[in-house]
């Protein structure tokens, strides 16, 4: 019986997309509430809808590096 060997390649690249969307994960939320303290601004609206943004492709490169990670490590 043989131990499958774990894909180096693939738990690279999920620690990359992982180690992306962890800073995102904060500047998003920072971006967001900086919108809110200016709410009579004429920006308020673009920049409320990037720090949106920013929160769900944060959301999205950590599950998205996550599942590349689960799959290196068991080669599925």
């Amino acid at each position: 019986m043989t131990t499958p060997k774990a894909d180096k390649t693939k738990i690279y690249k999920g620690l990359q997309k992982v180690f992306i969307a962890i800073p995102l994960m904060f500047v998003g939320p920072i971006i967001i509430y900086s919108s809110f303290k200016n709410q009579e601004h004429f920006l308020y609206y673009p920049v409320l809808i990037l720090g949106c943004l920013i929160c769900l492709f944060s959301m999205y490169l950590f599950f998205k590096g996550l599942r590349t990670l689960v799959s290196g490590l068991f080669n599925d």
